[in-house]
């Protein structure tokens, strides 16, 4: 099984490119970094200081397009995803060895408000609450209309 599910912030705003399929539709592929911080101090870190290990992730399809309109530089998210190996020779011979997070799941991890008190700007934009109709009560239910009680399918 090969399952990763990780929690962190944006380190930079995504880079989202467009590929072309042999059949002509294009693929949004979204790259971003998310920094996660550790639980525990690293080497002899005494004065506190919080350490974070940064994640390389890639986003493709629909996906990718939703990093694209809503993930900002700072937003903090839940990533459920895949580990794949991003390994390959460079310019001089040498074997490079890395890993990237192929994303499956994308959930915002905090409230837009939470997220600006916390300094970051965050991109996601709620949708305009829908308006209440003038006969709702005040706690936002509707009035049902007398004589129509037993046509409803709940009680």
């Amino acid at each position: 099984m090969n399952k990763v599910i990780l929690m962190g912030r944006l380190t930079r705003n995504p880079d989202v490119r467009y590929s072309q399929s042999r059949s002509g539709d294009q693929m949004a592929i979204g790259k971003f970094s998310i920094a996660v911080d550790r639980r525990f101090q690293r080497g002899n870190s005494q004065d506190g200081e919080q350490t974070a290990d940064f994640f390389n992730c890639t986003a493709f399809g629909k996906l990718g397009e939703f990093v694209e309109k809503y993930l900002v530089q700072g937003t903090k998210v839940v990533v459920c995803g895949r580990i794949q190996n991003d390994n390959y020779t460079n310019k001089n011979g040498e074997k490079v060895y890395s890993v990237q997070i192929i994303a499956e799941e994308i959930e915002f991890a905090e409230s837009k408000n939470a997220a600006s008190s916390n300094g970051s700007n965050g991109g996601y934009q709620p949708q305009q609450a829908a308006a209440v109709p003038s006969d709702a009560s005040a706690e936002g239910f509707m009035d049902i209309p007398t004589g129509i009680e037993n046509d409803l399918p709940f009680k």
